[in-house]
């Protein structure tokens, strides 16, 4: 009888020595726990403080060291696509922010990320897949005003390639066409030299134009300073809408 007491008390300290062990254990994971959290947290702040100055790829390697701390941290995950879109790594920032689409259960920073993933698609000049992204972010969040307008931006911008392209392959059949019909006449196409010394040989010799030739050039130059100006405001159309959004 003496001996199963002992028996039990001895099995009664083991089981609370265990007990005691495990739960110690415990308490220390879960005081570790917030320092990894201050630790992603604290790079991710430094990440910013060099952002807003402009030095991205700094920002990026601190950003990076976050998302080491703690690579379930969405914030330090979203904000290295930021830093490599503002180093115009549009290749990388699309893989980033594609990445980000799935770690987040949040519909807000879900939307925001689709929102760059159209960014960085725009600026890789994938512009269908840059709309696919838009649409995804206005499902998400139907009142970003941003990706409305950039993806009326995107789908402008396809319309006019698209007609570019079918208008590159008319006047590729026209000439084909015409080569045919000379070879046909036995003609040798003309070639631009050519064409350049008979416009020349027509011209007036003393040195004035013609009223069909100066009506040309003016359309030329006209043609010309419209195609400028176009160029000037897509580029002033891209940047004021390609501006990317920071979750800090």
């Amino acid at each position: 009888m003496t001996g199963k007491i002992i028996y039990n008390k001895i099995y009664i300290k083991i089981y609370n020595i265990i007990y005691i062990k495990s739960l110690l254990v415990g308490i220390l994971i879960l005081m570790q726990l917030p320092l990894y959290s201050q630790a992603d947290k604290k790079y991710i702040r430094k990440g910013n403080r060099e952002y807003s100055k402009n030095n991205y790829s700094d920002s990026e390697i601190l950003y990076r060291k976050a998302g080491d701390e703690n690579n379930h941290s969405y914030d330090a995950s979203f904000n290295i696509g930021d830093a490599l879109y503002k180093q115009e790594k549009y290749e990388d920032a699309v893989k980033q922010f594609a990445d980000n689409t799935g770690k987040t259960d949040d519909l807000q920073k879900k939307s925001d990320a689709w929102y760059n993933l159209g960014n960085s698609l725009l600026n890789s000049k994938k512009l269908e897949e840059s709309i696919n992204a838009y649409k995804n972010a206005l499902k998400l969040n139907p009142e970003n005003l941003e990706a409305k307008y950039n993806l009326g931006y995107a789908q402008d911008l396809l319309k006019k390639q698209q007609q570019q392209q079918q208008q590159d392959k008319q006047n590729k059949d026209q000439q084909k066409q015409q080569d045919k019909k000379d070879q046909q006449q036995g003609q040798q196409p003309e070639n631009k030299e050519d064409t350049q010394q008979q416009q020349q040989q027509q011209q007036p010799q003393d040195g004035t134009l013609s009223k069909e030739d100066a009506e040309r050039l003016l359309n030329a130059l006209a043609n010309d300073e419209r195609e400028v100006q176009e160029k000037v405001k897509r580029e002033k159309a891209s940047k004021a809408r390609t501006r990317v959004l920071k979750n800090w």
